[in-house]
């Protein structure tokens, strides 16, 4: 089983040493095999291999698997289906970097900038259709199962596109007029779905878990999904000035847990002072450093670390008492701390 052969492990080194794994696993989707036409390869399917190997972590594919062991069950049986999820992150990131004009991904040409628009939406469009492509593939999966799967994956399309929805949606209209609980609706809907809740769901399903236990993990994903962005708005702010994207939330105006707070809780002068600059789109360092003093003197850096920790350890109590204590569940809880506690 995957994960068997490591000793006591922190998530992080979980992550490292079994990365390659899923790497290896998704290649395999974008050899052109089939294709009519040997253009294919060059417009379509090498392009997206290529932005598929620029991976992050591989987390969401490795916490199904991880699930589908701690209930019990052998990981290796879930392996397509997780990475149905990264090929739908994959689809994800495409369209969004689309959707916000963005130019790099992971310190890359965004796929839209390297080979021209129509084609990304083109090579997004496939990685959607993978999604559940993987899963009705699957020979190792009876049909009663697949069906689970396939209604949890359809359910994660669906709350994506509709945190999406709201993320674009108060951007193009200017919308600032927001409070603490239309951010946590948007972050649940657009990150922590995707990212905790249903990997962790599909998991478990794949692994025989009982209703009980498929609904903790499912919660415990929501939980870990939503401090995990909390987290990456955090580190775009307060994290390493050295990275490329460092306080580029404020240039582009995001609508971030910290920004809402402080629009809500700042000193009337400064709740203007504050909205100016982010609406400016403004790269200065002085008015972003201004911008980010302006929320910790509201409390708000304070209050979105807090609040990701509260819900981990709620959460990681709930996750202790219903699943059985073996390595898997304490990967799980480790990586419940690794999401806030990471540095980069």
């Amino acid at each position: 089983m995957l994960g068997h052969h490591l000793n006591e492990l922190s998530f992080e080194l979980y992550l490292r040493r079994e990365g390659k794994r899923i790497d290896e696993h998704l290649a395999g989707y974008f050899t052109g095999e089939g294709g009519a036409h040997s253009d294919m390869m060059r417009y379509l399917y090498l392009p997206l291999a290529q932005y598929s190997a620029n991976a992050g972590k591989r987390h969401r594919p490795l916490i199904c698997l991880l699930a589908c062991e701690a209930v019990g069950g052998d990981p290796a049986l879930a392996l397509r289906s997780a990475a149905a999820i990264e090929h739908f992150h994959t689809a994800a990131l495409i369209h969004d970097d689309i959707e916000d004009e963005a130019e790099t991904r992971r310190g890359e040409p965004s796929y839209h900038i390297s080979e021209g628009e129509a084609l990304a939406i083109n090579a997004g469009d496939l990685a959607l259709s993978l999604v559940t492509g993987s899963v009705v593939a699957d020979p190792t999966l009876d049909n009663a199962t697949k069906i689970q799967v396939l209604k949890e994956l359809i359910d994660m399309t669906t709350r994506t596109i509709e945190g999406q929805a709201l993320d674009i949606g108060w951007a193009r209209d200017g919308r600032f007029d927001l409070q603490v609980e239309d951010y946590l609706v948007m972050a649940r809907h657009k990150t922590a779905f995707y990212s905790g809740a249903i990997p962790l769901a599909v998991g478990a399903i794949i692994g025989g878990a009982g209703v009980s236990t498929i609904e903790t993990l499912r919660e415990f994903g929501l939980a870990a999904g939503l401090a995990f962005q909390i987290q990456d708005d955090l580190l775009n702010l307060i994290g390493s000035d050295r990275s490329k994207d460092f306080r580029i939330d404020i240039t582009e105006g995001k609508r971030t847990l910290i920004a809402i707070h402080a629009l809500c809780n700042a000193a009337d002068d400064k709740k203007v002072r504050l909205l100016q600059i982010l609406r400016s789109r403004t790269i200065n360092v002085q008015l972003l450093s201004e911008a980010v003093d302006i929320m910790k003197e509201a409390g708000s850096i304070d209050y979105a670390r807090t609040y990701a920790l509260k819900i981990i350890e709620d959460a990681k109590m709930k996750l202790k008492a219903e699943l059985p204590e073996n390595k898997a569940t304490r990967l799980l809880i480790s990586m419940a701390d690794f999401f806030v506690q990471r540095a980069q």
